[in-house]
């Protein structure tokens, strides 16, 4: 089963090591020493509601970059760290972090709902419907408060997801 998203936030020496990283090879090892570590306080599961999201949260489009900061970062925004594409990791530094909890504090069920109903998803791979969207929206206190938990504890954030 692919394409389950999950973010972490990271300690500084994981910050900084990720960040001096050489190549795919490289981020890849250390994404999946980071991964089976497993810390729970420090994770967040978002498994294919990360699509939505980050739809929801931007603009409608599954593109990096899109949409306005900064809730644009909190899913698949973020910069880049893998050219490949079967894998994906997006980097938040602690700056952009504080600013997606701030940005993520006043967005609730109502709002995505609302979101989620104006927006064109194109080349969506779910099945839009009140049913996705009740799946998509369960997701976002877990997502607010590790972006919360994250900002206070002055950690970048990585997003992965497998394709």
């Amino acid at each position: 089963m692919g394409c389950l998203g999950v973010l972490f936030a990271l300690a500084e020496g994981e910050r900084a090591r990720l960040l001096a990283c050489e190549g795919d090879e490289e981020v890849m090892a250390l994404v999946e020493e980071v991964e089976e570590a497993w810390d729970g306080a420090r994770v967040c599961e978002l498994d294919k509601a990360w699509d939505a999201l980050h739809r929801c949260l931007t603009d409608g489009r599954l593109e990096y970059g899109n949409g306005e900061f900064p809730l644009s970062r909190a899913v698949l925004g973020g910069r880049p760290l893998l050219g490949g594409e079967d894998y994906v990791v997006c980097y938040v530094d602690p700056g952009q972090v504080r600013a997606v909890a701030a940005a993520l504090e006043p967005v609730d069920e109502a709002w995505l709902r609302r979101r989620y109903a104006e927006l064109e998803f194109e080349d969506y791979e779910g099945v839009r419907g009140e049913e996705d969207l009740a799946y998509t929206v369960c997701f976002l206190p877990d997502l607010r408060e590790f972006y919360r938990r994250a900002a206070e504890e002055g950690r970048a954030v990585v997003f992965t997801v497998d394709q």
